[in-house]
């Protein structure tokens, strides 16, 4: 008998023969998921004995994960086996796997081990799936306050039972009322957990090890990085951490785990029928003391954790793998109050067209990943937080961002928010319409610094959005053209003092 825990019943009059109304005892359930664990174990412990699928003694496995959350996986099994025919059961694999990615292979005798069919079987016990094998089939109700019904399943759709009893009589059971729901028998070809079959021919007799290769969903790693920034904005020590989120629907136990950083294509994944229910995750940090090797392959980077790791099912683990101090580092300021050139068809001859009102001026954290700059690491794509000190020697949080893959002796810059003593203003001056191809425009930007006692350098990126074609006829300060269609301002601004930058632009273009 199968039985499932789910609440007492009350009456809905319903139509007889002859046109006589009568009551219909109904009851209502709590709707019973898959994440109803705790009922679907009392069920299994209900049911008789399920014949054993021997999985085999799992002898290794490996685990390459990409950060576009998918793994491949393989798994080393020993299996004994018999001359001939031979029936395989892998159990504890990835409900998300791919299952069209399979191969498996005999590493004692692969040429005397032949695979003659393959089936991966999903189809998982739950309640659903159970009160669908037994329409029309008779089963029992248990209400909360222990009333027992018996009948006919005609329906359990949306956790409502409907039973037709020996009489004639149909009971509604609602979803909020039932306690417990009993099967005779667990069906045929339902099972606790995703499993891949084969049907192998073995030329001899005896123990092989067989390795399984496949590729999975729901397991993911990412890069998180911690910095101190010193006071003097001049230096910082960094740390970091290898995010790893299993969600795949298995346990990788003393696993070899790779993770590959770089963009790796493929192709858009089906979304599989049966999927394990998204439950909250344990987070567990593994000591610094782990390392991790890093090295190039192919086109990407790979991360090698250097002793076993087990990560469990619903749990995300970290591992740290990059560490420097006293790197040196350098904030500075942007004002970016105008619009960008889109590669417009014609020039933009309208006077007002680019007018933002900006006035917000962002800070940025700027250091290199170079060996000589204290670090010489390359950094994957992640999640960066930045700290410093205050004068108590808390450290607070002052920013916030993702970098993108970063090789070793590149720049990383930082958007760290908007700096709150420093206010930009831009405005249009002057506009002419000197004939139907050319156009004159003056633009004045100003910068003001509220600080009691710093200087600060303030970058002031222009861009040239109306036409391609175009020539500065004035500038108030020194400017770097920093590419086709933009210039770059970068002053000084003292303490409680305003610097204010001009230019003119002409615009020329073909009649």
């Amino acid at each position: 008998m199968v039985q499932l825990a789910l609440r007492a019943p009350f009456f809905l009059p319903t139509a007889k023969a002859g046109g006589i109304q009568t009551e219909v005892p109904v009851k209502t359930t709590r709707v019973l998921q898959v994440t109803a664990l705790a009922a679907l174990l009392r069920a299994a412990l209900l049911v008789g004995p399920v014949a054993a699928q021997e999985a085999g003694e799992r002898a290794d496995v490996a685990v390459t994960i990409y950060n576009q959350g998918t793994a491949l996986v393989q798994d080393r099994r020993v299996f004994e086996l018999d001359e001939g025919e031979n029936l395989v059961n892998f159990t504890d694999v990835a409900s998300s796997i791919d299952p069209t990615s399979v191969v498996l292979t005999s590493l004692t005798d692969p040429e005397g081990t032949v695979v003659l069919e393959q089936n991966y079987v999903y189809d998982l016990v739950d309640v659903s799936a159970l009160l669908e094998r037994y329409l029309d089939e008779q089963i029992e109700v248990v209400a909360e306050d222990g009333t027992e019904y018996s009948g006919w399943l005609l329906s359990g759709r949306g956790g409502t039972i409907i039973l037709r009893q020996d009489d004639g009589e149909v009971i509604v059971i609602s979803s909020d009322s039932i306690r417990d729901l009993r099967f005779p028998a667990l069906p045929d070809g339902l099972i606790t957990r995703p499993t891949l079959r084969w049907l192998l021919s073995s030329a001899q007799a005896g123990e092989q090890e067989i390795e399984l290769t496949y590729l999975t969903g729901g397991i993911n790693w990412t890069a998180d990085y911690n910095l101190l920034l010193a006071t003097d904005n001049r230096s910082l020590d960094l740390n970091g951490w290898v995010t790893l989120t299993n969600t795949s629907g298995t346990t990788y136990t003393d696993a070899l785990v790779k993770l590959v950083a770089g963009d790796v294509n493929r192709l858009p994944e089906p979304q599989m029928m049966y999927d394990l229910a998204e439950a909250e995750t344990r987070v567990q940090a593994v000591p610094a003391a782990s390392p991790v090797q890093q090295r190039e392959f192919y086109e990407y980077h790979l991360y090698e954790i250097t002793r076993p790791v087990t990560v469990g099912n619903n749990e995300t683990k970290q591992v740290e793998f990059v560490s420097g101090t006293g790197i040196p580092a350098s904030t500075y300021y942007v004002y970016r109050a105008g619009i960008p050139f889109y590669g417009y068809r014609s020039p933009i001859i309208d006077r007002g067209y680019g007018q933002t009102g900006i006035t917000d001026v962002q800070n940025y954290l700027e250091f290199s990943t170079s060996e000589e700059d204290g670090l010489g690491a390359d950094l994957p794509a992640g999640r960066i937080r930045v700290y410093q000190e205050d004068i108590d020697g808390a450290a607070l949080l002052i920013g916030e961002n993702r970098i993108d893959h970063t090789p070793e002796g590149e720049k990383v810059e930082i958007y760290l928010g908007n700096a709150f003593d420093l206010v930009g203003e831009r405005r249009q001056t002057d506009f002419r319409l000197l004939s139907s191809n050319v156009i004159e425009e003056t633009y004045e930007i100003r910068l003001r610094n509220r600080k009691d006692e710093q200087t600060v350098e303030i970058r002031v990126p222009e861009t040239l959005f109306r036409w391609s074609n175009w020539e500065i006829l004035q500038a108030s300060h020194e400017y770097e053209k920093t590419d086709s269609s933009t210039i770059e301002f970068r002053v000084n601004v003292e303490p409680q003092s305003e610097t204010v930058i001009t230019y003119t632009v002409r615009y020329t273009w073909p009649r």
